[in-house]
């Protein structure tokens, strides 16, 4: 007798599975609302700082324009408007995946205490992993802000590589916008599932290749969060929800909630009197 193997998710279903972790994170508003309101206080302090960066971009687009694309001086009146336009889209767009996550690491750094509350409700809720010991304030602290940095580097390099695509004729905009989305989201969960990782004892290195190992999921979360974070006040009310769901992300790249429950049968099972078994 044949025995059947259990079919592996597509990727896009994995894809759509991480979007639900951010819903699920919303849902924390009805469970725990003071909680969540608290996690909104630094997001709201560190967003008016972004929303300023973002507004004198805007403001100043059209002479930033102008001046990263001296080469089309001696073009066409309309071919000039065409660059103009086309550099100023693409530099919106990185500017904003630089903005977003660099938005989303100060935030996590001013309002740590708020969010690791979340992130240990989540965990209550769902049946809380071994508590790690602290390395003491300072030694989480500096790894903390190393760790940041490391996030936030290579984002330099990809809102190069978007301004870049931003410049391909006709479909440069949308191209850019969605792989702004896309990779400043891989970026997003890495950051955001930085808490729930390191309460379990597990960082960077550890974290970013056990993502890796469910990379559509992930990508899933990072990109429906980062999405919503475009939307005014959205990464406001949307910053307790993405931790949130980062934590229950986490629980299931790490398999604890398959653990478990597998548990939980078990004893249920062991509790059985002999002649029900």
């Amino acid at each position: 007798m044949t025995v059947p193997t259990p079919r592996r998710a597509s990727a896009v279903r994995e894809f759509f599975s991480g979007v639900g972790f951010l819903f699920r994170g919303f849902r924390i508003w009805v469970t725990a609302p003071r909680l969540m309101l608290l996690g909104m206080i630094p997001a709201a302090i560190v967003g008016l700082a972004a929303i300023a960066v973002l507004v004198a971009l805007i403001v100043n687009i059209e002479v930033i324009a102008t001046s990263i694309t001296p080469f089309a001086r001696e073009w066409s009146e309309l071919a000039q408007a065409a660059a103009h336009l086309a550099a100023g889209v693409a530099l919106i767009v990185a500017s904003i995946l630089v903005i977003v996550n660099t938005y989303t690491t100060v935030t996590l750094m001013v309002g740590d205490s708020f969010y690791r509350l979340i992130a240990a409700h989540v965990d209550a809720v769902h049946g809380a992993p071994p508590e790690q010991q602290s390395q003491g304030f300072w030694r989480d602290l500096r790894r903390g802000i190393a760790e940041g940095l490391r996030v936030l580097l290579p984002t330099v390099g990809l809102a190069v590589l978007v301004f870049a695509l931003g410049f391909i004729p006709v479909a440069g905009g949308v191209i850019a916008a969605s792989a702004g989305a896309l990779l400043g989201g891989w970026l997003l969960v890495v950051e955001l599932s930085n808490i729930p990782f390191e309460s379990r004892g597990l960082h960077l290195t550890a974290r970013r290749r056990t993502l890796r190992g469910s990379r559509a999921r992930a990508l899933g979360l990072g990109a429906a969060t980062y999405v919503v974070f475009l939307i005014p006040l959205g990464a406001v009310v949307a910053m307790p929800a993405a931790v949130a769901g980062a934590t229950l992300l986490t629980r299931s790249v790490l398999g604890e909630d398959a653990r478990l429950s597998t548990l939980a049968t078990t004893t249920d099972k062991a509790k059985e009197p002999p002649h029900e078994r």
